[in-house]
């Protein structure tokens, strides 16, 4: 303790009192002895902290990561999808097909297009479904709707494949009566091999199982279709009935703006307007809300690490205030006064909350870099979460300090001494 100051007293004597000062560095330096006194328990004490600041980075380092992620894969398929409907122009309403039959073809001429395809919804008769055996017979069936598709669709979906393939121009060409199904599909119908060529039977046609999709890049109702070449979709049952038909364009990288403003003209250069190009629906709004709700649960976690922590620290300074209450009685002996006990607690409390903190923000950084290496991405962590959360720690160690400060402050130096 400095005692530099002196006030003089009026009287008859001329006489001074010392005035009791506690400078910043006494104050650190005090602050210091009482952690390293017992460096175990402060280290305890500090591990809630490390926690919770700790958690904190991490939520916020990694959700700003796989945000950044989901962006760029949104981006990309955004960049890369194109989807043109018929909108019939002044046709009569039963024209339904405004594509021609070498739509697939026409699109692929244009630069940027890597694959095309014409497909729409076919309408069976009532009551009519997918069965894995001819009606009468013991099968399985399932309600599922059926897609013809020329083979520029499902090439276009990005589709990666269970077992078998994808029909291609051949099939097409020659009409022939094969189907790729969803796995989800095929194991509703019994199907778990296409080893025995499996048949299933639409409207009672038969069909040939040649491939099963377990995942598609775009285009996910696949998974939930049955499949079928255009011109056999044709021939058994006939063009588009009440749906128009569709065309699923998958470009290069950066290219689907400039094929959605040409495809119209090359499918059809004296009626372009039978054609619109729409953009895919834009995922953010979904993606910000399920983001949102991550960040609120994790947030969550982090605050109750926080409490936990705040609470150590209170319970390990309040029992330091009562082992150290002959020293407290020794120095409000010696001239300290109450707020600097108060400060010394206080500064106590707050070094091992602002000690959490750094260890925390460590911790939580290098999880996010971990992470992010591991899934191969890029870590994005903002520069004001680090610089926080520090801070974080040491609200949380002051506040947490506060009544423990409070009662070593009101302890009077004769009951401490006697005691």
């Amino acid at each position: 303790m400095r005692r530099p100051g002196r006030l003089p007293l009026r009287g008859r004597r001329s006489s001074t009192v010392r005035v009791s000062r506690l400078s910043p560095r006494d104050l650190l330096a005090e602050a210091t002895a009482g952690m390293l006194q017992r460096p175990g328990r402060s280290a305890l004490t500090a591990l809630g902290t490390v926690l919770g600041v700790g958690t904190f980075v991490a939520v916020l380092g990694l959700t700003s990561t796989t945000s950044q992620q989901i962006d760029e894969r949104f981006n990309a398929l955004t960049a890369t999808e194109v989807t043109i409907e018929d909108t019939g122009g002044d046709q009569p309403e039963y024209v339904r097909n405004a594509f021609p039959a070498d739509a697939d073809a026409r699109i692929e001429r244009l630069n940027g297009v890597r694959d095309a395809g014409v497909y729409w919804s076919v309408r069976l008769p009532e009551g009519q479904g997918v069965r894995s055996a001819p009606v009468g017979e013991a099968a399985e069936e399932a309600q599922s709707q059926i897609v013809a598709a020329s083979p520029g669709v499902l090439a276009a979906a990005g589709p990666h494949l269970q077992q078998g393939r994808i029909f291609d121009a051949y099939h097409d060409r020659q009409a022939q009566q094969v189907a790729v199904v969803g796995s989800g599909m095929a194991a509703r119908l019994g199907i778990t091999t296409l080893e025995t060529a499996p048949a299933i039977f639409i409207d009672g046609d038969a069909f040939t199982v040649i491939g099963i999709v377990e995942e598609v890049d775009r285009k996910s109702d696949v998974l939930l279709s049955v499949v079928v070449p255009r011109t056999t979709a044709e021939r058994v049952w006939g063009g588009p009935r009440g749906d128009r038909a569709k065309m699923l364009i998958s470009t290069e990288l950066g290219a689907a703006g400039q094929i959605a403003g040409e495809a119209a003209l090359a499918l059809d250069p004296a009626h372009p307007e039978y054609f619109q190009a729409v953009p895919p629906p834009d995922p953010r709004s979904l993606r910000t809300a399920v983001t949102s709700d991550l960040d609120q649960l994790f947030l969550l976690l982090a605050g109750i690490c926080l409490l936990i922590g705040a609470v150590g620290i209170a319970n390990t300074t309040l029992v330091a205030v009562l082992e150290r209450t002959g020293e407290i009685g020794l120095r409000r002996a010696l001239g300290a006064r109450s707020r600097h006990i108060t400060l010394q607690f206080l500064a106590e409390s707050g070094a091992l909350g602002t000690l959490g903190g750094l260890v925390g923000t460590s911790l939580g950084t290098f999880a996010v870099i971990g992470t992010a290496m591991a899934r191969e991405w890029t870590p994005v962590i903002h520069p004001v979460t680090v610089v926080a959360a520090p801070a974080i720690g040491l609200v949380t160690g002051v506040v947490a300090g506060l009544y423990p400060a409070w009662r070593a402050s009101r302890i009077q130096p004769v009951e401490a001494l006697r005691r």
